[in-house]
């Protein structure tokens, strides 16, 4: 099973690269109406010129979890008593782990993998979909003049009519849902119910809300600003915010059962002897002669000291309490 996930792990990641930096998955063309407002904020500028650009949501969805993972379970390992640690438990039958590191390695990991489904099911979106943003038309510059248009209510469906830069065009075509919105508020929800669910704070009750409230405002902050600078409309945003908190809840109560140590597989139960349901040891009775027979057996022969006395043919031996021979004698 060890090497099965590694596979999946593997397949997940290729996936999110090719939606993220190939042409393997073509993004669907939709038309737009001529001189729609909608479409028609100015461009913004690259993403890079944002005020949170995707280089520092990407430092801050991998550092923050990770830091918060790595000091939670190092301080809940050195202050758990020593009857309560878990041993060295084998994995995939290859190796040993420290359970300290493998509860890191499994709340990492899954974190690891939820954050590339995440960026999987926003690239898989946008490329199905083809929302444009708000700044579409001003990326796209259609010549009206060439395409008829005399009235807003024309729609125009020709792919060849934008004459902007095509990276630029295509980017703009990638609205639904958010990408970084998503990937913002999975982070979150991820590292909220961490900290929820693992940290202990004892005798402070503001520390747990006031972490979780903090990331959560982070998180929403993204989606805030992205509406701002018309990069996505709100309905791009409130479906990233779904994706990413739905993927979140999904790993952490059934794939990794809210943070909680496994419990290992008990041996099965030994059948019991019979001895064992009466509450009592059994001992075993010899076979004993019939006075009866041997009282016989003198009567018909003349020579009773010479005959050898009868003994019943062996039975079973019989199980009954050692209570009762012992009242007995």
């Amino acid at each position: 099973m060890f090497y099965f996930q590694l596979v999946i792990m593997a397949g997940t990641v290729l996936l999110a690269y090719y939606f993220e930096y190939t042409d393997t998955f073509p993004v669907h063309i939709q038309g737009f109406f001529c001189y729609d407002k909608t479409f028609s904020k100015p461009y913004p500028g690259p993403d890079d010129t944002s005020k949170i650009p995707p280089v520092l949501i990407y430092s801050l969805v991998t550092a923050i979890p990770t830091l918060t993972i790595l000091v939670g379970e190092l301080c809940a390992f050195f202050t758990k008593a020593e009857g309560t640690q878990e041993k060295t438990i084998v994995t995939a039958d290859c190796c040993y782990f420290n359970p300290l590191l493998r509860r890191i390695i499994r709340f990492l990991g899954v974190y690891a993998f939820g954050l590339f489904t995440t960026t999987i099911f926003a690239n898989a979106g946008q490329v199905v979909t083809g929302n444009q943003t708000p700044h579409f038309l001003s990326a796209c510059r259609p010549n009206y003049t060439a395409l008829g248009c005399q009235s807003t209510m024309q729609y125009i469906t020709e792919r060849r009519a934008c004459t902007g830069n095509p990276l630029i065009v295509m980017s703009a075509r990638k609205s639904f849902p958010s990408k970084d919105a998503a990937l913002s508020v999975y982070s979150a929800v991820y590292t909220v119910m961490y900290v929820t669910l693992v940290f202990k704070t004892k005798g402070t009750r503001l520390t747990k809300p006031t972490i979780s409230l903090t990331l959560l405002c982070l998180a929403m902050l993204v989606g805030v600003v992205r509406v701002a600078e018309y990069r996505n409309h709100w309905a791009d945003v409130l479906a990233g915010f779904f994706t990413g908190g739905a993927i979140a809840v999904f790993l952490v109560t059934c794939v990794i059962n809210n943070f909680q140590q496994l419990q290992p597989s008990l041996p099965p139960p030994r059948s019991q002897r019979p001895e064992s349901m009466l509450g009592m040891p059994m001992v075993t009775l010899p076979c004993v002669e019939s006075p009866l027979e041997k009282l016989r057996g003198d009567l018909r022969s003349p020579r009773s000291h010479d005959h050898q006395p009868y003994r019943f043919p062996a039975t079973p031996d019989v199980l009954i309490p050692s209570r009762s021979i012992s009242s007995e004698v």
